[in-house]
């Protein structure tokens, strides 16, 4: 069943069904590098590849439609020139389906001995060889252009967790003259490849639900093919990133794709998705692989720990990734202790895998009808150490 189907410029959004005791929805986005079926996690490749794992096991054993590149990195390692000359990200890595870049708004965020925020942009040094650069709404927009990924964001400031409710609202003000700008650059800068871009403005505000009313009205009326919610998953307790979730989405058009940006464990994927998000990134699957800890359908497991040293059983008793089929926790729990690398790349190929297998779970279970049930059941098996 089709609920309805919207054309916002060239990006296409189907929502196919929506939970009947929640807002939890599954839809589809078709770009011009094939159709994103929702909801959706995203791998994230920061430096055009996903840590440890090669194009073609990305493709065939975790297979997501879309992978996130970063603007920050990207732009000071390869460097921009370098792209264009290869014609863009997705023939740079040798990539041929959908690519979402961030704006680089959270990494300057995190770097925050290292620059100054002006109305007119960012300031900041370099982390690799402490360069002076200037980040602004229109010259990230022709960076973005020059990557070439399917989906682009607007220029935004990231406020840290805790901060005032000033400085939140003065931050909010700029980040939406900041998307002012960002639109009215990228409708005089061309595409670079030939393939569509489409752009999604992110709304901030802190944990002060005043604010965030304010700034999803402001990004609902860009008319944007997509919308983002940022600033969350910084610190802040779980219930107060999904109180203000709520507060987004019950603004936040339904005719379009709303992307919580940088979330989060499997649990939080599941919460957010009953509260109406459709796209999720985070670094957690691919991080806390490579320092042993595996996400499982039953729990985490710390494979380091000696427990598993004769445990030959799949690392998911339900059988989630191929490396359920290929591997045991005692193999894994050798590699790990005998600092193999492989071990580290099974680990990483089995979390993004469980967290595809987890949102690809949701998705039959939305258009089942049964979605709020199941998702009661899997938060409660997943909040265990094994």
């Amino acid at each position: 069943m089709i609920i309805f189907a919207t054309i916002i410029d060239d990006l296409k959004f189907t929502l196919h069904h929506t939970d009947p005791q929640s807002r939890a929805r599954a839809g589809s986005m078709v770009t011009d590098h094939g159709t994103i079926e929702t909801p959706i996690f995203m791998p994230v490749g920061t430096a055009a590849s996903v840590k440890g794992v090669h194009q073609k096991e990305l493709r065939e054993e975790i297979d997501p439609d879309v992978i996130l590149g970063n603007t920050y990195h990207l732009f000071l390692r390869p460097k921009i020139d370098i792209l264009k000359r290869a014609g863009g990200l997705h023939k740079f890595m040798g990539w041929d389906r959908n690519i979402l870049t961030d704006s680089g708004g959270y990494q300057v965020y995190s770097l925050s001995a290292n620059r100054k925020i002006k109305e007119e942009g960012v300031k900041f040094k370099s982390h690799i060889d402490g360069s002076l650069h200037l980040f602004t709404p229109e010259n990230v927009m022709e960076i973005q252009r020059t990557i070439g990924a399917d989906i682009i964001m607007a220029f935004d400031e990231c406020t840290p967790y805790p901060c005032d409710h000033q400085y939140a609202k003065r931050s909010m003000h700029m980040t939406h003259r900041w998307l002012d700008r960002c639109i009215a650059h990228l409708e005089k800068t061309p595409l670079e490849y030939g393939h569509a871009q489409s752009f999604f403005p992110i709304v901030q505000g802190s944990t002060y639900t005043d604010l965030r009313k304010q700034s999803a009205e402001y990004i609902a009326n860009a008319g944007a093919e997509g919308n983002a919610i940022g600033g969350l998953s910084v610190g802040e307790p779980a219930e107060e990133m999904y109180a203000m979730t709520e507060v987004v989405c019950g603004i936040l058009p339904e005719d379009r794709p709303r992307y919580l940006m940088g979330v989060g464990t499997p649990i939080n994927i599941l919460e957010n998705i009953a509260l109406g998000i459709d796209m999720f990134d985070c670094v957690m699957p691919t991080r806390n692989a490579r320092n042993g800890m595996l996400f499982t359908a039953q729990g985490t497991i710390n494979i380091k720990n000696k427990k598993w040293e004769d445990d030959f059983s799949p690392i998911d008793a339900m059988g989630t990734t191929f490396v359920d089929r290929e591997y045991s926790k005692a193999y894994l729990r050798h590699l790990f202790a005998a600092n193999e690398y492989l071990g580290k790349q099974i680990a990483t190929i089995h979390n993004l895998g469980f967290y595809l297998w987890l949102v690809r779970e949701a998705r039959k279970h939305i258009l089942a009808g049964d979605f709020y049930d199941w998702k009661t059941i899997m938060v409660k098996q997943m909040d265990k150490r094994l």
